[in-house]
């Protein structure tokens, strides 16, 4: 059970785990779609970003999706916003680079959720390792994050999420 799961259960939340194999490829977020035979849109990969070159911040966003740093300093009140190394970003979450999930992360930080979750019933995140995800409604982890909803996606290629 990872901290994400125990996470959930403590919050109270209503999921379901799904297991996939994670096989080889070039983006975590879109093996796990195809693996588990969903649209890319209502899968959310989560990435670990630099604000200003010093705080770290959560942002989840659609696999097919690329992160919109501009958007997400705006929305963080910083003047700029970076990936934070895959190092740093495991560090930080205690989660490995591919398996990052929003939820029972080791340190708490601020939180920003795609506005594009609520198009959806449930969406599918990372349950803190790769090859396990969790389903839940978009509000249900807008409450369990204390995620600020905002839109901080733009486009719908799939790539860019080496951190998810």
């Amino acid at each position: 059970m990872t901290p994400a799961i125990i996470h959930a259960k403590t919050a109270g939340i209503d999921f379901t785990v799904f297991e996939y194999e994670d096989g080889s490829g070039p983006s975590f977020g879109a093996r796990a779609a195809a693996s588990l035979g969903l649209p890319p849109q209502r899968v959310f990969k989560t990435l670990i970003a630099k604000l200003d070159g010093a705080r770290l911040v959560v942002a989840v966003l659609p696999v097919a999706s690329q992160l919109d740093l501009k958007r997400l300093a705006a929305a963080a009140g910083a003047k700029r916003a970076t990936l934070a190394p895959a190092h740093e970003a495991e560090r930080s979450t205690g989660y490995p680079v591919g398996g990052i999930s929003p939820l029972g992360q080791r340190h708490t930080l601020p939180t920003f959720l795609d506005q594009s979750a609520f198009d959806f019933k449930t969406i599918y995140v990372s349950a803190g390792r790769r090859g396990l995800e969790l389903e839940l409604s978009p509000a249900a982890l807008q409450t369990a994050c204390g995620a600020e909803l905002v839109r901080v996606a733009r486009g719908g290629s799939v790539g860019g999420d080496n951190q998810r």
